[in-house]
């Protein structure tokens, strides 16, 4: 089976670190595979190379940007592809189909709630969720072509730990760990605020995004700046997660929410909001506590609660770690992946050598 993944995302950002987990892992499984992507992270584009996947990286453009659609037909007519999967509207708007009786199938990776305008020529769909799957049928897609797979996460561990003093923490403060964009959707001024009276409590947010500054503003305003740490965007995740006692995860929308996945299978005790995608995955009380969007107050006590009840947090923890092993680990996923694109594939009659 041969695979070119097609993103034309950010630097940094959910949809991308998918992008880059889920091909790195097909590749590993031994799927041939090509990567077309923007040269705006070396690092990614280091890392695929070193796995020994082909990489191709392109502009990317606006309107006036034919040469890119035009380089992907190319490399799709050399590599000779039998999947060719796009990542966000961009990416498909930039992909040709394959015209006539298919050589190849053109496969759209959703996971939001993205306007459909260039995917007219999508053959089948993967959605990351419930709800955007239906979301799709809605919008007309015939549900027989759409296939519900999640993202996965890595019970990963550190040879390079973090202690609290890092980071600038007091050792015995609580840490309460954010991942996340500083972006308006992601609701970290619902967090900041619901840690005011909370003593000896500190913020680590790990991210970047355009409300970097006015979050910063916040902090002084509220008083609580010496307690919250703008670390940037990290791929440290798993030293991370060692080191901070509670992930908290706010959002106001999120249609699936890769760090409450990665918050299990770190076992780290989590909070996260009533949005979207935690909704259809969180068990309120069970692997997670939750509380109303925007609600503060509501948040200020959930995180009392987790502090104050070691036993509460380790039945929370007990029962994330096995909702990861059970529903979301790597070989789960990408075995789902395989078995999609080898259905679609003998369905469309195209060989898979």
């Amino acid at each position: 089976m041969r695979v070119i993944q097609v993103m034309a995302g950010s630097a940094h950002g959910g949809a991308e670190t998918a992008f880059e987990d889920i091909s790195l892992a097909l590749s590993a499984a031994g799927v041939d595979q090509k990567v077309i992507l923007r040269n705006n992270n070396p690092e990614r584009v280091k890392k695929f190379r070193d796995a020994g996947i082909a990489v191709e990286t392109l502009p990317f453009g606006g309107v006036f940007d034919i040469y890119t659609k035009w380089k992907i037909k190319k490399i799709i007519a050399d590599f000779k592809p039998q999947i060719v999967q796009t990542w966000m509207s961009r990416a498909t708007h930039k992909t040709p189909s394959s015209k006539g009786k298919p050589a190849y199938l053109k496969v759209a990776r959703l996971g939001g709630y993205y306007g459909l305008k260039y995917y007219k020529d999508t053959d089948y769909f993967i959605s990351n969720t419930p709800d955007i799957r239906d979301y799709l049928v809605r919008q007309g897609v015939d549900g027989k072509n759409v296939k519900v797979i999640h993202n996965f996460a890595l019970a990963e561990t550190t040879d390079k730990p973090l202690s609290k003093a890092d980071m600038g923490t007091p050792e015995n403060a609580t840490v309460l760990l954010s991942l996340a964009r500083y972006h308006q959707a992601k609701a970290l001024d619902t967090l900041l605020r619901s840690v005011v009276g909370l003593d000896n409590v500190h913020v680590w947010l790990a991210g970047e995004g355009p409300q970097e500054k006015e979050l910063k503003r916040l902090a002084v305003d509220l008083g609580i700046a010496d307690r919250i740490h703008f670390l940037g965007w990290r791929r440290d995740r798993a030293a991370l997660f060692q080191a901070a006692d509670i992930c908290v995860f706010p959002s106001r929308f999120e249609p699936f929410g890769n760090v409450v996945v990665q918050a299990w299978a770190q076992k780290i005790p989590l909070i996260c909001s009533k949005s979207q995608g935690p909704l259809q995955y969180v068990r309120d009380g069970e692997d997670a506590l939750m509380f109303d969007i925007d609600d503060v107050a509501q948040l200020t006590t959930k995180i009392k609660e987790m502090m104050s009840d070691n036993s509460l947090s380790q039945r929370l923890v007990d029962a994330g770690y096995a909702r990861y092993r059970n529903e979301f680990t790597r070989e789960k996923i990408i075995a789902d992946y395989i078995a999609y694109y080898d259905d679609i594939v003998r369905r469309a009659g195209i060989s898979a050598i």
